[in-house]
């Protein structure tokens, strides 16, 4: 691919913005030495304003969704678009979320442009688990696991019912579900289903994949082996 093609892709101008930055002397190598449009170089070769490329397709982004950013690219409110670049609205191929999470749903959400990717991901046949760390109103009963578990639950207005899901207690009022669907709201749905509501909801894991210390609003690239994770502990 031509470098002002590549570039361009990677939403930093059109082609004829970015045809402007190589006359400007703005993209380099990184010694500092002017690159020109027809050079043969390498993505990680190239520098824009003296900073790294940003990588090319096959990017895959984790990020720890704060509370109140909606998974959206237009929304009235804060959108977790927000949080990244400006030039990551502009990529081609699009950087899509990894399924959703709501607005009062907080912790790892993941972002991709490679369209395979992200559909193993979500596919219910992937069986990757997604584990949520879940604040309830009321102290849980006791038989909460043996009934998430059993693979026979019916959430409200659903003909199919739930896939055995499973609960680690950590406290009177605090557990984790490990999930292996993405239903609309599922985790609140199953715990109102036994009568109690989720005060606080935060996703910690995706398959091997953990939030570890990334701080709320924050986000990174993940590399090959973090990716081959998302599929190891499902």
């Amino acid at each position: 691919m031509k470098l002002v093609k590549l570039i361009a892709n990677l939403g930093y101008g059109s082609r004829k913005d970015v045809s402007l930055m190589f006359r400007e002397g703005r993209i380099t190598d990184p010694q500092g030495e002017v690159l020109y449009a027809d050079d043969k170089v390498t993505a990680d070769q190239i520098r824009v304003d003296g900073e790294p490329l940003d990588p090319p397709a096959g990017l895959v982004l984790m990020m720890n969704k704060p509370l109140g950013a909606t998974c959206s690219r237009k929304d009235q409110g804060r959108v977790v678009y927000d949080l990244l670049p400006p030039r990551y609205r502009m990529r081609d191929p699009a950087l899509s979320t990894v399924g959703r999470l709501d607005r009062e749903t907080s912790g790892l959400l993941l972002f991709t442009d490679d369209g395979a990717l992200l559909h193993r991901i979500i596919s219910p046949k992937a069986q990757v688990t997604k584990v949520y760390e879940a604040t309830l109103a009321q102290d849980l009963r006791g038989d909460e696991g043996e009934i998430f578990g059993s693979g026979t639950l019916m959430l409200e207005s659903e003909t199919e019912p739930l896939a055995p899901a499973g609960l680690t207690v950590l406290g009177p009022k605090l557990a984790q579900l490990a999930l292996t669907e993405g239903r609309y709201h599922q985790a609140r749905r199953m715990f109102a289903a036994v009568g109690n509501h989720v005060e606080a909801l935060t996703r910690v894991s995706v398959g091997g994949l953990t939030l570890g210390d990334l701080a709320p609003g924050d986000w990174r690239a993940l590399s090959p082996e973090e990716v081959s994770s998302l599929f190891r502990g499902s």
